[in-house]
């Protein structure tokens, strides 16, 4: 039998089972924090740090990533504070910079009260979450995305030679990209690198 820890979430304590997240402990209990790199199927990453919590030792506060956090005994964890709420508007302006049409950053953004013209935008519509590169090595085991390049320059490219045989069938990393990017790129590498008899694939 599991054993189970004791901590307490907004004020309200919380049993959990031993070995699982901030994230999971409060997501049992329904107690939402906001995710966009995260999916159950996948193996947490804590990239895109908007499900940060703040945990409260009294005389002093840490911010911590609650997907990647295991719950311990006696923790004192806020899902919002003023901290807390102002790192995610930070990393929601940086992101909707990139996305600025995303529905759920909109949304995030109106919940947050995140200014989206606070930078100015460079609309390559990805946002790092790392979703569709995971789930395709993770899930469907194909390989067939990856992230090239690194820091600033970072980009989303389909490998061709293997996306040209795998995704068509699949496309199951579609659903969980939060802005268009992973469906407008397939579709202009499907038409530049692997086109059937002169025409796309789709």
């Amino acid at each position: 039998m599991s054993k189970k820890v004791h901590l307490q979430i907004d004020g309200r304590a919380i049993e959990a089972e031993e070995g699982v997240t901030l994230l999971e402990a409060a997501r049992s209990a329904g107690i939402k924090i906001p995710t966009l790199c995260f999916h159950h199927e996948l193996e947490p990453m804590g990239g895109c740090r908007l499900c940060m919590v703040e945990l409260d030792f009294g005389d002093w506060a840490r911010l911590v990533i609650s997907c990647v956090y295991l719950v311990e005994e006696g923790l004192v964890v806020k899902t919002r504070s003023d901290k807390v709420d102002k790192t995610r508007k930070g990393i929601l302006e940086l992101l909707l910079a990139h996305a600025p049409n995303s529905p759920q950053l909109t949304a995030l953004a109106e919940e947050y009260g995140a200014d989206r013209n606070r930078f100015e935008q460079d609309a390559s519509f990805c946002i790092h979450c790392g979703l569709c590169v995971r789930y395709c090595a993770e899930v469907a085991e194909k390989h067939a995305v990856g992230f090239i390049d690194r820091g600033i320059r970072k980009e989303i490219s389909f490998i061709p030679e293997i996306a040209a045989k795998e995704c068509n069938d699949c496309k199951g990393c579609f659903p969980l990209c939060p802005t268009s990017y992973l469906q407008a790129a397939f579709v202009l590498v499907e038409s530049l690198a692997f086109p059937r008899n002169g025409k796309s694939g789709r």
